[in-house]
């Protein structure tokens, strides 16, 4: 499994979840939705901050968007 953080520059939202993914210890890649369009539309990421579990074909999992708890996202990513 895999954790996609989809994020941009510009977003406030983004500027708070980000200190919170680097606290939380989970391996992510981030994606920054501006430079990286092709993942952006594969995945259909409206929305960001969104974050993405994906299998090893790349297929998605579950997601969540907006800011949440470092605890929910945790819990949202072991679960």
């Amino acid at each position: 499994m895999k954790l996609l953080y989809f994020s941009a520059p510009w977003c406030s939202p983004c500027k708070v979840l980000g200190p919170q993914m680097e606290r939380s210890g989970l391996p992510y890649t981030k994606v920054d939705v501006d430079t990286d369009t092709e993942l952006s539309t594969k995945y259909g990421i409206r929305n960001v901050p969104t974050l993405l579990k994906i299998d090893s074909q790349g297929n998605e999992i579950s997601r969540i968007t907006g800011i949440r708890a470092e605890s929910e996202i945790k819990s949202w990513y072991n679960g």
